[in-house]
């Protein structure tokens, strides 16, 4: 297993070698720079015989930097791993459960180690994708990957598969061969407060009544001095999710009010019948709950380095740690050490098992990594 890291910044020049080994390419970039239509082809005649993913970020990690306004990618060459592609439009299918199911079932399942997934973050409901998925494939096959981004604005996300990215399209990346070595984990480090909650009203990501109550008022009594800062004060107030059939808890962020209907609208659904409970932010958790995923991530390699590791944050964890945001990464490289290649983003939604042998899920305000190695 080969890997090349490449950078393209904003308004300075870059060359990329030629090279006809790569198997797989991931490009994790802004949507100014995916938009030029130069650099994709550029990047397309630099990896000829690659499946070439594309997605657009709210913001790019490369090794232990983040960035905004670049492109973080990593060339891959497999010795022993074989990878097949699928990319489909949401616009084909009448809802995300159903392009979700399409998405994997063209893959057979023999042999299959591994699924990436990188989906378009705007027009996708996240958690039906997810479990359109997990019909088809069994949760001992691991998907991991997330939602594209576009900064702090919230408007139309980019993906794009051997081709240039654009709005709406969801990819896959299945790899397939006993040699590939493959571990997962998913942290938030959200400190959660308040007692724990009934959700009794609610339409798949718009909450409306907890035990009975508006959610938005209630909401809005917990945050104080906060609720005048809505919406955007709700990056700091997520919300932890027990869902019915499980004891492990997701995390939600509220993406928007709505004072008329009075409810929230959040990154992912909020079923009837889950448990729910107020999080705050505190920004050393966060970070150690960066460290903490890198030291799950790597359990299953023993004394062995990972060759690659595919960060997965979220934008929420960017804009809270603002100026801190390198510190999480950092925390993720300290335990990876300097043998292990980093890239990744951070998304409108994560895409992850929260613990080996389970289906995937999606996840708000976490950071996830998967790593990568061949025998």
């Amino acid at each position: 297993m080969r890997i090349k890291q490449l950078q393209i910044i904003d308004n300075q020049d870059y060359k990329i070698d030629i090279d006809d080994k790569i198997n797989v390419v991931l490009c994790f970039g802004s949507k100014q720079l995916l938009n030029d239509r130069q650099i994709i082809s550029d990047i397309s005649s630099a990896f000829p015989n690659a499946n070439i993913a594309y997605c657009s970020t709210a913001g790019e990690i490369y090794d232990d930097q983040v960035m905004d306004n670049s492109i973080s990618a990593v060339a891959i060459q497999f010795d022993h791993t074989h990878v097949l592609s699928n990319s489909i439009s949401i616009d084909q299918y009448s809802n995300s459960f159903d392009a979700g199911k399409s998405l994997v079932s063209c893959f057979d399942t023999q042999d299959l180690r591994y699924i990436f997934v990188l989906s378009d973050g705007s027009k996708v409901n996240g958690s039906e994708l997810v479990k359109g998925m997990n019909e088809v494939i069994d949760d001992h096959i691991p998907i991991t990957g997330g939602l594209a981004g576009d900064g702090p604005n919230f408007q139309n996300t980019l993906v794009g598969l051997n081709e240039p990215p654009t709005s709406g399209k969801i990819l896959a990346l299945a790899f397939y061969g006993a040699k590939l070595k493959i571990s997962h984990s998913s942290m938030g480090g959200w400190e959660p407060f308040g007692l724990q909650r009934l959700v009794t009203k609610s339409n798949a990501n718009e909450l409306f009544e907890i035990d009975g109550k508006n959610a938005l008022e209630l909401y809005k009594e917990y945050l104080g001095k906060y609720s005048e800062e809505l919406p955007g004060s709700a990056l700091l107030f997520p919300l932890s999710v027990q869902l019915h059939e499980s004891e492990n808890s997701l995390v939600r962020t509220i993406l928007s009010i709505d004072n008329e209907r009075k409810s929230m609208l959040f990154a992912g659904d909020i079923p009837e019948g889950s448990k729910v409970r107020f999080m705050k932010a505190n920004f050393d958790r966060l970070i150690d709950a960066a460290s903490q995923a890198a030291n799950i991530s790597v359990t299953d390699f023993n004394s062995m380095q990972p060759s690659l590791a595919i960060l997965v944050s979220c934008v929420g964890r960017k804009l809270i740690l603002s100026d801190r945001i390198d510190e999480e990464v950092e925390a993720v490289k300290d335990v990876l050490g300097s043998h292990t290649t980093i890239s990744g983003f951070y998304s409108y939604g994560e895409i992850s098992p929260l613990l080996k042998g389970t289906s995937c899920e999606l996840h708000n305000q976490t950071m996830t990594i998967t790593c990568l190695s061949e025998e």
